[in-house]
């Protein structure tokens, strides 16, 4: 009996001992509470998402420049100066296409700037009728970049035949209207997001810097995951090369379908955006600040040894790889070599388990999204 009061004070001991040195090793250390998410809301607000929305605002007044320009005088040399100002800004928007966050949730920014395919034949219907209101959300696939992608290279297989729908087509000045219109709505709605920012929604944002599910960085990160896999994963990849489909392709689901030769571009610029968030690199800068990469390393996350945020960055470069194999014309990359789409996609889905799992985890935010596909 004696004995057994002499253990047990040793075995409390070991107890404890073991329980410190498991806490020691746990996923993240007790820095959680002590890491300035301000800090980061301000990096994110100052450095990456203003900056990047001022750059696609210059890029898409040039885009307006250019129609104005087409629209008094639709001749060869400016029709491919519209092609250029529209691909320069499509290219753009995807550095600001997953910040939909205040104004750009409010003003449904990416449904209306953003959604393919296209609904050409509505939009024909509507050329021919006269007779659209493209503020109404049904008619957000009858917009944005992926109509003028319709309207620049899709009515015509040759550029002289497209050229005469807005020249000598008996309903010429429909179509030069209908373009105008959709560029002209472009405008507005960038114009609007990105002032909203800059006078007021971006105190709101870097104030809101708690850990509640309401607060900036947990609704963000929430829209950001979504983009990645929703918009871009599935996207971009998977749904037209047939995940969720049962292997139905569906090449003609591509973002830029009449442009072909630029849905690698679009897709390789939005990846290197989205890894560059994580990072926290400022736009178009090396410089970088406080970021999800940085919340990790300082809360010392870890998987199966290694550093989470360093697993995470792999698994882009891996994806970039991967995508970057792919032929410039994802549409016929789908009907020659459908198995390379799916390894980029599996390349993606990787991250996910990472990003969505364990970075979550790690940041202690709830996935307040669904994907619809069992992640």
């Amino acid at each position: 009996m004696k004995s057994l009061k002499l253990i047990f004070p040793f075995i409390i001991l070991c107890c404890v001992a073991i329980y410190s040195c498991s806490d020691d090793d746990s996923v993240n250390s007790n820095n959680a509470d002590s890491f300035d998410r301000q800090v980061m809301l301000a990096n994110w607000a100052d450095n990456i998402i203003i900056p990047a929305y001022q750059d696609f605002n210059t890029k898409v007044t040039a885009l307006k420049t250019a129609s104005d320009t087409f629209e008094a005088n639709p001749n060869d040399a400016n029709l491919n100066a519209l092609r250029q100002t529209w691909e320069t800004a499509y290219i753009s928007w995807q550095n600001v296409e997953m910040f939909t966050i205040g104004p750009a949730e409010t003003k449904f920014f990416r449904n209306f700037i953003n959604i393919y395919p296209t609904n050409a034949a509505n939009i024909d219907a509507n050329i021919s009728s006269g007779n659209y209101a493209l503020q109404d959300i049904n008619r957000n696939d009858e917009q944005g970049f992926p109509a003028l992608d319709y309207l620049l290279f899709g009515l015509a297989d040759t550029d002289a035949d497209l050229l005469q729908f807005y020249t000598t087509h008996s309903n010429a000045n429909n179509y030069l209207t209908y373009l105008t219109d959709v560029v002209n709505r472009i405008e507005m709605l960038t114009n609007e997001v990105v002032s909203e920012w800059v006078a007021d929604y971006r105190t709101t944002f870097v104030n809101n810097s708690g850990n509640a599910s309401n607060s900036s960085s947990n609704i963000l990160v929430n829209k950001y995951l979504e983009y990645y896999e929703v918009f871009f994963r599935n996207g971009k990849i998977g749904i037209p090369s047939g995940v969720g489909s049962g292997g139905l392709l569906q090449p003609s689901k591509v973002e830029a379908f009449y442009k072909k030769d630029l849905s690698k571009t679009l897709c390789l610029e939005g990846l290197n955006a989205f890894q560059a968030f994580f990072r926290g690199d400022h736009f178009n800068s090396t410089a970088k600040g406080e970021s999800l990469e940085s919340y990790l390393d300082f809360l010392n996350t870890m998987k199966d040894g290694d550093d989470l945020s360093l697993l995470i960055n792999n698994q882009f470069d891996a994806s970039r790889d991967f995508i970057s194999s792919l032929d410039a014309n994802f549409y016929q990359q789908i009907n020659t070599n459908n198995t390379q789409m799916l390894e980029a996609f599996e390349a993606l889905q990787d991250n996910v388990v990472f990003l969505k799992s364990d970075m979550m985890s790690a940041l202690n935010i709830n996935i307040a999204f669904e994907s619809n596909d069992g992640d």
